[in-house]
């Protein structure tokens, strides 16, 4: 194999992964957002402001990049073939054992669209 074809391998391969590497979060909690899934304990409202700060750095970030991040998506919704939504709750949700919600609870939502990159990342108490 000749050095040209080498270099280009190395440099696809580290292009690849860079792409779904972990993104800087500044100074949230990573911890606690990862041991806070639904939201149940509310650690992650937190990192409110943080987050409120830094979410359009997140656009154009791929899915793998987001798990490696945030941790697995407390949910994921497909609304048609072309956009899927992670949902991250901030506040504790129906998916809390003994928590009786009275209202939609606050959560980020990443919209990824056909290719799995982000397009949009919403902070509200609403459905999309």
């Amino acid at each position: 194999m000749n050095k040209s074809f080498l270099l280009f391998s190395a440099l696809s391969v580290s292009i690849a992964f860079s792409c779904s590497s972990k993104r800087d979060t500044g100074s949230m909690n990573m911890e606690n957002w990862k041991a806070d899934h639904y939201g149940c304990k509310s650690l992650r409202m937190q990192d409110l402001d943080e987050l409120e700060r830094l979410k359009h750095t997140f656009l154009g970030v791929d899915n793998q990049a987001l798990i490696k991040t945030f941790g697995r998506p407390d949910r994921v919704e497909l609304v048609d073939k072309s956009q899927t939504f992670f949902f991250y709750f901030l506040e504790p949700s129906n998916g809390c054992d003994g928590v009786e919600i009275e209202k939609k609870p606050l959560r980020v939502l990443f919209r990824l669209n056909a290719i799995s990159k982000v397009s949009e990342v919403t902070i509200t108490n609403q459905n999309p």
